[in-house]
């Protein structure tokens, strides 16, 4: 069965050259306004819609184009629209994919593209009702090479979803530390660019005198060392993805230049006086607040707002409840293996100072910590001070009951074993316990029976 399509467009020489060019491989449905587009739509609930902006009775604007897509996405959120307008209408297009488009067409129609971005789309829509069937299944915990279930990292999957199959800028927002960079790749491996190149660079670690050329390319001579004409990394990630990371950090004369692109899609090199035309998905990722920068001046308004068509934000660690714990067992196999250390795990207590530790670092310092713990690990269950958590969990723990008892549960059976030369059957009689109950409660606290010596 051919999957159907909705061709949204007011004008009938439109609408008859969609059909001679896709009535072969769709079911065709036709609406030249709002209520008969939104009418179709509940009708027959087609795989892709394509819809112009400029309805009737205000062709001109698009006002109607757009609550057209708002009352689709009203009907199914995840439905899949691509937004085919004219040339001077780009902006709108770049707008309507910002509230919830898939993508867009500008006029004259090509056949061709129009086809591969109907095909992608509804690859894309297979895929995602894959997902959500598999999430009826069972719990996600990971995504893309991500690790999480908290809610805000279940919205931030879906997010990246979304705007994974379109081609508009993405800013992705979040601290030092959270995986901006992983959810840029994320992002471009969801893609129909995955097979194409993905390209990082952090504007903060080049010198600004050659951020301009690391962009942009130069040519020979352009300045002192400029001994050989250079492409630029735009022009390096063409037909892929290229990532800004830090991209508060560029300076105003490449914010120009990088406006330029975003505009028309067109690179001059520095020293060069033609442009050419390059094809790159840029998302950019900053851990500063651009909104502030650009109401101090120092970030044009303007490019924030053509980088942020999409913003996608990465929470911190300490908004993701019990993720830290996912995280910390799965960063503890992954160095575990690496080393082959096989049997270690983490003492309970461990695990709660993980829990309530403030990862400042996010992330990234949680993957340090629990590196260094593995490899400074002396049993098999890594501590508290394997982990150097001592200070961090202490500021952030309150001393609850179950905690208090622990930590006394903790200081008696360490003091009987030392003064008893480990032997676990002094010990126990020493506490007025029996020895399989000393051995609960080492196990519970953590205590390594290789320290201890039977008797």
């Amino acid at each position: 069965m051919k999957p159907s399509i909705l061709i949204v467009d007011d004008g009938e020489g439109i609408r008859t050259q969609m059909i001679g060019a896709l009535g072969n491989d769709y079911e065709i449905l036709l609406a030249e306004d709002r209520l008969s587009a939104l009418e179709q739509f509940k009708a027959g609930r087609p795989a892709v819609t394509l819809l112009d902006l400029g309805l009737p009775p205000n062709p001109h604007l698009p006002d109607e184009g757009m609550q057209t897509l708002s009352g689709i996405l009203s009907l199914d959120r995840f439905a899949r629209v691509i937004v085919v307008s004219g040339q001077e209408e780009r902006d709108n297009a770049v707008r309507a994919v910002g509230a919830g488009a898939s993508d867009f067409h500008c006029k004259p129609v090509n056949v061709e593209k129009l086809q591969f971005l109907l095909q992608r789309c509804i690859y894309v829509a297979n895929l995602e009702r894959e997902h959500r069937e598999g999430q009826e299944q069972g719990e996600e915990t990971c995504f893309e090479g991500m690790i999480g279930k908290s809610p805000a990292m279940r919205e931030l999957f879906t997010t990246v979803r979304k705007v994974a199959d379109s081609n508009v800028p993405v800013l992705i927002l979040g601290e030092s530390g959270t995986g901006k960079e992983m959810v840029a790749r994320a992002i471009h491996r969801r893609s129909y660019l995955a097979s194409r190149p993905f390209i990082a660079i952090n504007c903060s670690a080049i010198p600004e005198h050659l951020l301009e050329s690391e962009l942009f390319g130069h040519e020979k001579g352009a300045f002192t060392g400029a001994l050989t004409r250079r492409e630029g990394l735009i022009a390096s990630a063409s037909g892929g993805t290229l990532f800004l990371d830090e991209v508060g950090a560029l300076p105003a004369p490449v914010q120009v230049k990088l406006l330029r692109f975003l505009q028309d899609n067109r690179v001059q090199r520095v020293g060069g006086r033609s442009k050419v035309e390059v094809e790159t998905r840029i998302l950019a990722a900053t851990n500063s607040d651009l909104e502030e920068q650009v109401r101090e001046g120092t970030f044009r308004e303007d490019l924030y707002f053509r980088l942020a068509v999409v913003v996608c934000r990465v929470p911190p660690l300490r908004e993701r409840g019990e993720d830290v714990v996912l995280l910390a067992q799965d960063f503890l196999q992954r160095f575990a293996e690496q080393i082959r250390a096989s049997g270690l795990m983490f003492a309970p207590q461990t695990l709660d100072a993980v829990r309530v530790a403030r990862w400042r670092g996010n992330i990234r310092e949680l993957q340090n910590r629990v590196q260094r713990a593995v490899i400074m690990a002396e049993g098999k269950r890594i501590t508290i001070e394997d982990m150097e958590l001592a200070d961090l969990a202490a500021q952030a723990a309150p001393l609850t009951l179950r905690k208090a008892r622990e930590k006394v549960e903790r200081e008696l059976v360490e003091r009987a074993l030392r003064r008893h030369g480990g032997k676990v059957t002094a010990a126990a009689a020493a506490l007025e316990i029996s020895r399989p109950t000393l051995y609960e409660l080492m196990n519970k606290l953590g205590i390594e029976r290789e320290k201890s010596r039977r008797c």
